[in-house]
């Protein structure tokens, strides 16, 4: 292993060790970011929004072409073994080393690296809260919001080393669902709720959005992901509560989906977040060197990539600044034994490095 990937990996295990599901830890997180960067001689600094982290650097001359590389250090809840970070063979273990620490770990070596450069402005940006289920007052909209924005911007969201040139939108629905209370022990006497919401999450699925694709996506997400009835062990629920978790297709309408949920009998339906799909013009000059950078380092044609998840990539697409998502080789985000390859941060972070000290000649071209 030689020193850069050593420096790679350690970074992303201290990242990891940190259960950043939890205010409190995202701020020391975000507070050991800031260290690091300053201990390299890179000026940090840091906003808040809803008492969470917005961390922003930047190295290179303002006058540059200027790309953003940016990231999330919060991650979903898992288990306290979760954060104790595990190398087996070339791939390390933990929550958050695929979705994304050891992205913003290679972001912020790569940061270090072109300190002294003078052909390119790299503006580091990490945030606190893009798992969060905020519709509003979320970190990377307010990091755009306050200016903090280029000509074109990279989020390490895991990608296997392709480009994710398009990701799907979000539609996040509370339903409430009802029926007729009854005691237990009869419970033909009643109608029960919880049974009831279960129908509806079905008729979601076969709606005809659920089954229309694109170009890269071959259907819409839908995940039943809370719900809440009975209050009762004896008694029949009248009550139930569904969170429905639907990921678009870009080209349909969220408020046509919406009006379909609503359309269903029996249901009262409450958007509880709503962000819009992704899409960035894979003929962009940033976009083809980009691509020219990954090939390098990948198996295969890395462009033309589709998202399931959605992104930051959003907030920057909304003021006109072309995003992708790009990141390392793992799997297993949102589960049980998430990891990353190490070899691919390495591989990760030539791409990242590569692209940016070439970009002036490329637009030259």
């Amino acid at each position: 292993m030689n020193p850069s990937q050593s420096e790679l990996l350690s970074l992303a295990k201290r990242l990891i060790a940190y259960e950043t599901c939890d205010d409190r830890s995202i701020v020391e997180c975000a507070g050991f970011v800031e260290a690091w960067l300053e201990a390299r001689d890179i000026e940090a600094s840091r906003d808040e929004v809803r008492g969470l982290p917005v961390v922003k650097a930047e190295v290179g001359p303002a006058e540059a072409p200027t790309i953003v590389l940016e990231g999330h250090i919060d991650v979903v809840p898992a288990h306290p073994e979760q954060f104790e970070p595990r190398l087996e063979g070339d791939r390390l273990y933990g929550r958050g080393a695929y979705d994304m620490k050891g992205a913003i770990a290679a972001m912020m070596v790569v940061t270090a690296a072109l300190r002294d450069q003078d052909r390119v402005r790299v503006r580091l940006g990490i945030v606190g809260d893009e798992e969060s289920e905020e519709g509003e007052d979320r970190g990377c909209d307010s990091l755009v919001d306050n200016g903090f924005t280029g000509d074109f911007a990279i989020t390490g969201e895991p990608t296997d080393l392709h480009i994710g040139v398009e990701a799907k939108g979000v539609l996040a629905l509370r339903l409430e669902v009802g029926g007729t209370a009854a005691h237990g022990a009869t419970p033909w006497l009643g109608d029960n709720a919880v049974l009831n919401a279960i129908d509806v999450f079905r008729s979601i699925e076969s709606l005809p959005f659920a089954r229309q694709s694109s170009e890269l996506f071959d259907r819409p997400s839908i995940n039943l992901g809370r719900i809440w009835g009975g209050d009762a062990l004896n008694k029949v629920p009248d009550r139930c509560v569904i969170d429905v978790d639907i990921r678009y297709l870009p080209g349909q309408d969220p408020d046509a989906l919406l009006a379909a949920v609503r359309a269903l009998p029996g249901v009262t339906a409450t958007p509880l977040l709503v962000r819009p799909p992704a899409t960035v013009d894979r003929h962009s000059p940033f976009v083809r060197g980009l691509r020219e950078a990954a090939a390098t380092c990948g198996e295969g044609e890395p462009m033309s990539v589709g998202r399931d998840g959605a992104s930051d990539a959003v907030s920057f697409l909304r003021v006109g600044v072309p995003a992708v998502e790009f990141g390392p080789v793992g799997a297993g985000h949102h589960g049980p034994a998430e990891w990353v390859s190490v070899s691919s941060l390495e591989g990760y972070r030539q791409a990242l490095e590569s692209f940016l000290r070439a970009i002036p000649g490329q637009l030259d071209e």
